[in-house]
């Protein structure tokens, strides 16, 4: 059961819709997903409220630095994959979730304060490599990418990154009508009605293809049958 938290030191980084499309699509194709909401706005339990029970998603709301590992212990069982939504601060909720992931996904977007904010997550990583001799993988996942950012643009940030030792995933999330629409709407993208949601399918696709990166850059411990093959179908 890998505990994968999203992390910015900054808010409004596109760190709670990732966390959300990400635990929706690994539950849809299988997955048993318990979301930690551990962000003060509460936005994916507001989503869980609006949407009811949900197959293979568990969402615990009252998170504090206090209780995460025992939600963690008391859940293991029945989970194959914990997602952490935090706030957007660095503190001490945020630094023992950084210490108890095994992957930390630091959601960017194009601009010099998501920069700044994830400078203060890769510091802290740092530290805890360095102070502690605990090391935890991480990526940087870009957000909110407009549909029509040319791959020129997309290849430079990739390279700025990279060459400051950061590794991105290869799989940005757009600016796409329906990942705003499920936290108002409520649902999934998968039951989402593309009648009414204009590119659906680019949004289900853009999921797909997020959950399959993270599904191989950290497998599960326990994994689903056929499921990895489904989503690489």
């Amino acid at each position: 059961m890998p505990v994968i938290t999203f992390a910015n030191a900054k808010g409004g980084a596109g760190k709670t819709t990732a966390a959300l499309i990400l635990a929706t699509e690994l539950a849809n194709q299988g997955y048993r997903v318990t979301i930690l909401d551990a962000d003060p706005q509460r936005w994916i339990s507001h989503w869980h409220d609006v949407t009811g029970r949900q197959r293979n998603i568990d969402v615990i709301s009252e998170v504090s630095m206090a209780s995460l590992q025992g939600h963690i212990r008391e859940n293991r069982d029945t989970t194959d994959y914990f997602i952490i939504d935090l706030a957007g601060a660095r503190d001490a909720l945020v630094a023992t979730a950084i210490g108890l992931s095994d992957h930390v996904m630091i959601p960017v977007q194009g601009c010099a304060m998501d920069a700044r904010g994830a400078a203060h997550i890769l510091d802290l990583l740092g530290q805890l490599a360095e102070k502690a001799g605990i090391r935890i993988a991480h990526s940087v996942v870009l957000t909110r990418m407009n549909a029509l950012v040319t791959t020129r643009a997309m290849t430079a940030i990739k390279a700025l990154l990279s060459a400051k030792g950061v590794h991105v995933l290869d799989t940005p999330i757009a600016e796409r009508t329906a990942f705003r629409d499920i936290f108002d709407c409520g649902g999934t993208l998968a039951t989402m009605d593309p009648a009414k949601v204009s590119n659906l399918d680019k949004a289900r696709e853009n999921a797909r293809l997020l959950a399959l990166e993270v599904l191989r850059l950290v497998p599960a411990r326990r994994r689903r049958a056929g499921a990895l093959s489904r989503l690489a179908a």
